[in-house]
């Protein structure tokens, strides 16, 4: 049924300035520029969702886990698809266990004698399945729950339409159990990476920012930090040939997840360096159209990797 209306006090497990949230989210391995980090810090203070748009690969969905480890709250993800509605994203009901209550109830023959009181048990939270969105406002959560809705592009406008209205309230009707609010809001981080545009009315219930691929210095810093003992000639020698093969036009150019991936591809090959024959063996790594892996070959994998080692 419906929570008290007070919000629980969690301003302890919230960065208070955006050096904090620098910091917090270095110690948990994402490794935020300042513009990002601002976002971040701002979304927490105003209590407003932050929608992250970029490229794939860029470290949008990353920023959700990191978030959630630095304040505690649960991880809650919803990863959009097309075809989603607000029953897969809010709550179902266990339909198996409900027939299974009732078959028991026939046996003690107690449908006859009060039939009213075992519809109301079929109908009660015994039997609400949570999905991601009811979840994120239920009053178990202590610390607030990070809700990631994760590729929110991929959704129809009509699901779009009531992310809006449940954002907008932090409460939902479920016509059998009444109204469910939070008590403690989830920190919210919606993705996209803008295959279609969001909305108008999503974008300014939103704070709002662009995620770029790091520069190179940076993307160096998070290949060394996810990958414990990395060799740091190959990390840097990897990050410059995929800031190459960034700017020839691939169909899909790699991410830092594609990076991170590569350099653990070469290393497992026992290569302390690149070099042509290994690159070209291990494209797959970093290259997932074979397009892209036929443009990467025709501009010349000596002429990359020779760019790449020679790079001041």
């Amino acid at each position: 049924m419906a929570a008290a209306d007070s919000l629980r006090d969690v301003s302890s497990t919230i960065p208070t300035s955006v050096t904090e949230v620098v910091s917090g989210l270095a110690a948990h391995g994402y490794l935020a520029d300042e513009g990002l980090a601002t976002a971040i810090f701002l979304s927490l203070s105003m209590k407003r969702p932050l929608l992250l748009e970029g490229e794939p690969g860029v470290g949008k969905t990353e920023v959700a886990k990191a978030l959630s480890a630095l304040t505690g709250g649960e991880l809650l993800r919803l990863q959009c698809y097309e075809g989603l509605d607000a029953s897969q994203a809010l709550y179902e009901w266990d339909y198996p266990r409900q027939l299974l209550h009732l078959r028991a109830a026939e046996a003690a023959g107690t449908i006859g004698s009060d039939t009213e009181a075992v519809e109301n048990e079929l109908y009660s939270e015994r039997f609400l399945v949570r999905r991601p969105l009811l979840d994120a406002i239920s009053p178990r959560h202590d610390v607030a729950p990070v809700l990631l809705i994760d590729e929110l592009d991929r959704a129809d406008d009509e699901f779009e339409a009531f992310l809006l209205e449940v954002l907008a309230d932090n409460a939902v009707t479920i016509p059998e159990l009444g109204t469910f609010r939070a008590t403690t809001p989830p920190i919210v981080i919606i993705t996209s990476n803008r295959t279609r545009d969001v909305h108008d009315a999503l974008k300014r219930r939103c704070l709002y920012h662009w995620v770029e691929h790091p520069d190179l210095e940076r993307e160096i810093a998070i290949v060394q930090a996810r990958i414990p003992g990395a060799n740091e000639l190959m990390a840097r020698q990897v990050a410059r040939l995929v800031a190459e093969l960034r700017s020839i036009g691939l169909f899909k150019p790699p991410g830092v997840a594609e990076t991170i991936d590569w350099v653990t591809a070469l290393t497992s090959l026992g290569r302390t360096s690149i070099d042509g024959a290994s690159v070209d063996a291990s494209l797959g790594a970093v290259v997932k159209y074979r397009e892209d892996a036929d443009r990467v070959r025709a501009h010349g994998i000596d002429a990359l990797v020779e760019a790449a080692q020679t790079a001041g």
